[in-house]
């Protein structure tokens, strides 16, 4: 089975801030352990799972000619207290406007069918997830003026 997506992310030298991109050309967005510079990764994981939601939501309310005119997320994550701090729960609060009276149980269904079967992201929370690790050393560039 291939890979499906591939991310980089560099070190930006100090601190616990990285640069991080999905593709070449693709614009940058800067993750930061101190939330300096950008939110925390783990912060980033619960801005990930409610952007897929709302792709998610938007697209089955679209096919379903349900309009939709402005959606928003607050999310919030309970984490456990001892390593490796994971979520151990994550609520969603979604604010929308623009379905008719009438159209509660499309969005209803909506927000069910993203979060039980469509949302990658928030399935990748899951517990049976296969994780591999290889790791390369590599020679540090040569200062210039260097032997």
């Amino acid at each position: 089975m291939g890979m499906d997506r591939e991310v980089r992310l560099s070190w930006l030298g100090s601190g616990r801030a990285y640069e991080g991109r999905s593709g070449v050309g693709d614009p940058a967005v800067i993750i930061d352990g101190n939330g300096a510079r950008g939110p925390s990764p783990m912060d980033t994981v619960l801005l990930g799972v409610a952007a897929c939601m709302g792709i998610d939501i938007e697209e089955i309310l679209r096919k379903s000619r349900v309009p939709l005119e402005e959606l928003d997320f607050v999310v919030r994550g309970a984490r456990a207290e001892d390593h490796p701090r994971r979520y151990t729960r994550v609520d969603f609060d979604i604010a929308l406007s623009g379905p008719r009276p009438g159209d509660e149980a499309r969005v209803e269904r909506a927000v069910e069918l993203s979060r039980d079967k469509y949302c990658s992201a928030l399935n990748s929370l899951r517990s049976d997830i296969r994780v591999t690790t290889r790791i390369r050393t590599r020679t540090p560039a040569s200062t210039p003026g260097a032997p």
